[in-house]
């Protein structure tokens, strides 16, 4: 049986756990060959073997460029293209300005504004005419929240990427868009807070969103797979949010 995205060729970084591993399974089982990267190599063994046969993980960080190189490498040796690039690898934690330092601001923008930044530079030579390139954002891009700028402000600068992105990009056909989560029950959100308040920020944030629940990666996963397909063929330069209506009403 033919699949939407049979034969393409992709790669999700930050691809171990929460949303990366939820959209690599998805574009898997719709028919692409996935490349995952990660830090930790017994979180991205087990991912792969979750995945199953159509994944190859490549142990990486997103923030180091000559691990990005690494990753390059090994995808053009084995499937020499790109079809699919969905630049996930981030994340952030909680600090209210007057407790922000340089480490802070530099770890996660180092990740989320200039990791992200190189690994769509350095797959220019691997992706095809016409491809798809997918930013991971947040609905902080558009909503302010205490003690999250940092974050909020390198998930802004990721949707402006998308719209310069697409411009560079045009005579080559190659769409770049960002997919949006609301608050999605990932590890990540989870340690936001002590185990023990957990629970607590599950339901508040659960209580902010129109739907009245949290979203699940999977969710996401479906939404990527959707702007890398042919569906999605005259989508270019959006921010697409998938967040049950929080930034929305």
């Amino acid at each position: 049986m033919t699949t939407p995205l049979n034969g393409k060729i992709a790669l999700v970084t930050g691809g171990t756990s929460g949303i990366g591993l939820g959209t690599a399974k998805e574009l898997a089982e719709q028919g692409a060959q996935v490349f995952i990267t990660g830090r930790r190599q017994a979180e991205l063994d087990a991912a792969v073997a979750e995945i199953g046969a159509a994944a190859t993980g490549i142990r990486a960080d997103a923030s180091v460029l000559a691990d990005l190189d690494a990753v390059y490498a090994q995808i053009a040796k084995t499937a020499g293209r790109l079809d699919i690039l969905f630049a996930n690898a981030g994340g952030g934690d909680m600090q209210p300005l007057g407790g922000i330092t340089e480490e802070h601001f530099d770890r996660i923008f180092g990740t989320n504004v200039r990791g992200v930044l190189f690994t769509v530079q350095k797959a220019l030579p691997l992706l095809t005419d016409g491809a798809s390139v997918i930013l991971t954002g947040s609905t902080t891009s558009v909503l302010g929240t205490a003690s999250f700028s940092v974050y909020s402000a390198s998930k802004a600068a990721v949707r402006n990427f998308a719209r310069s992105w697409a411009l560079d990009l045009k005579d080559r056909g190659i769409r770049v868009n960002v997919v949006s989560p609301g608050p999605v029950r990932t590890p990540g959100l989870g340690d936001l807070v002590p185990e023990e308040h957990r629970q607590g920020l599950f339901d508040a944030l659960a209580a902010q969103v129109p739907l009245g629940r949290l979203g699940e990666p999977k969710e996401i996963g479906k939404t990527v797979a959707f702007l890398a397909s042919d569906a999605a063929s005259f989508i270019n330069g959006v921010e697409l949010f998938v967040d049950g209506g929080m930034a929305q009403v």
